[in-house]
């Protein structure tokens, strides 16, 4: 079992930047009902930022996870404004029209910064490796292992504890009486879209060195966040973490014991998954 310790503690700093990235989609779905498949393009906005303004230091991270953070939240706000000439006309019309600005976006970040992988250059005080029970492990990683904790809980606080929360759940009841209390659906699905944006971008700047900026990786993320979303249930932010979490055990284990099945395994899981629980999604509905 100590051979496998560094792929479990992998499998959960790799589970928690999923869980990051697929909080904002599943709050999007489950929420404000939209399915936003340019979301895989919102992180590759921040993984491209930290690539390219870090330098190796404290102040280049900041300043690129500001600009990466702020850069994706608009993009997640222009997506809201595309939706609005769709109006009701459903799922298929918001698919086809994200994966298109999905399409566009990825093109245009690959005219900007060339099609190869980048590597972004870390802080020089977490580019070292550090021992967990006497195996080596990347100081970078351990650092973010906590900061996506703390980011896992600040989201869960906000929808749960907040008055802005409660509006944000209000919406998923009953739209109308929101709109009666004088609070605008519109401008609140604007602000989700954006406040998923926004976690994407952080995201991809922070989990850049993890899954690093190039042309595959907008469409690797979204595949990802959408078995967690799916995996998870919709609009649960408990579910996508517990979700995220066995994503990464499996990706992170799949490869340590059965490296040419790893790339099965996933989906197979899912598979497993989501025929174990149609009885329950029949029976309740």
């Amino acid at each position: 079992m100590d051979a496998y310790l560094i792929p479990v503690v992998d499998g959960f700093a790799y589970g928690l930047l999923l869980y990051v990235v697929a909080a904002g989609l599943t709050l999007a779905f489950g929420v404000a009902d939209v399915l936003n498949l340019a979301h895989g393009t919102l992180y590759a906005i921040g993984a491209y930022t930290a690539a390219v303004l870090g330098d190796g230091t404290w102040t280049s991270l900041a300043l690129a996870a500001g600009i990466g953070t702020v850069s994706a939240a608009a993009g997640g706000a222009l997506v809201s404004a595309a939706l609005i000439p769709l109006g009701d006309r459903g799922h298929l019309a918001q698919a086809l029209l994200t994966f298109g600005i999905s399409l566009a976006g990825g093109a245009l970040l690959v005219l900007a910064f060339g099609a190869n992988d980048l590597r972004p250059v870390i802080p020089s005080t977490l580019d070292t490796s550090v021992f967990i029970a006497g195996h080596r492990y990347p100081a970078y990683r351990l650092a973010f292992l906590g900061i996506a904790t703390l980011l896992a809980i600040t989201a869960w606080l906000v929808i749960t504890r907040t008055r802005l929360g409660a509006r944000v759940r209000a919406m998923v009841d009953d739209r109308d009486m929101l709109a009666c209390l004088g609070k605008s659906p519109r401008l609140l699905l604007t602000g989700v879209l954006a406040a998923g944006g926004a976690l994407a971008g952080l995201a991809g700047v922070l989990g850049a060195p993890i899954i690093g900026p190039g042309p595959r990786t907008a469409d690797a993320v979204l595949l990802l966040s959408l078995v967690i979303v799916v995996l998870g249930r919709l609009g649960s932010l408990g579910g996508a973490f517990l979700a995220a979490i066995a994503v990464g055990q499996v990706q992170s284990l799949g490869v340590a014991i059965a490296p040419n099945w790893a790339p099965y395994m996933l989906f197979a899981a899912m598979a497993i998954v989501l025929v174990a629980r149609r009885p329950v999604l029949v029976g309740r509905r």
